[in-house]
């Protein structure tokens, strides 16, 4: 079964998972609840996700704003055409330019339909996405969580909700392992308690989230 969340449906979702949970109850008494993480299903969400890899949000944003500017639309064609040398430019590193360019000809040539992805199981879109070059778990589970809005993802390579999940547990030796088990209990909806997890911790940190 495929389950999303929409903007209509979040409010509920949170106030089903946090009645269950008193940290994650704490969390919306001190903050709310946290702002609409989404973003489209498309080339371009994609390519932000795999320069936000391992770099800052505000390194991998300036690096996409460079290539929108470039560009204009930023769509498989277009970038297949830029040089290493332009895209170098933009802040592409060597290893990044040739996960795009992958993802950009994996998309041309229909090996890859993100179109069909709303239709398919979170694992099927991992086994797909993940048969790229330059994409693993961590960008996949973001992926699902932002374009596709599936309802029970919980990325644990994701470093700010390894060390959000530790400051509201004040524990900062929680492991991994402690964390997924942590977690069983927020099934089918630990999207929910990633997207509190974030919240608390930009929130605790004055972290600025651009968009």
């Amino acid at each position: 079964m495929i389950r999303v969340f929409t903007e209509a449906s979040l409010p509920a979702f949170y106030e089903g998972i946090s009645a269950m949970d008193e940290r994650l109850q704490a969390i919306v008494d001190q903050y709310g609840y946290p702002p609409l993480w989404v973003r489209p299903n498309n080339f371009k969400t994609l390519v932000l996700t795999i320069l936000e890899q391992q770099v800052s949000l505000a390194s991998a944003y300036a690096a996409y704003k460079r290539l929108k500017d470039k560009l204009g639309a930023i769509a498989p064609q277009a970038v297949l055409r830029l040089s290493d040398e332009e895209l170098r430019a933009c802040s592409f590193t060597r290893q990044k330019t040739g996960y795009v360019r992958g993802l950009a000809e994996a998309i041309l040539s229909g090996a890859i339909d993100l179109e069909s992805f709303a239709k398919l199981p979170d694992d099927e879109v991992r086994r797909q996405l993940k048969s790229l070059k330059g994409i693993g778990d961590w960008t996949v589970d973001i992926y699902l969580l932002h374009a596709l809005q599936r309802t029970d993802i919980f990325p644990l390579g994701d470093l700010a909700l390894v060390n959000g999940m530790r400051m509201v547990y004040q524990n900062e030796t929680l492991s991994k392992e402690e964390m997924l088990q942590n977690a069983e209990a927020w099934r089918p909806y630990r999207s929910m308690a990633t997207m509190l997890f974030w919240h608390y911790y930009i929130k605790k940190r004055n972290i600025k989230i651009l968009h």
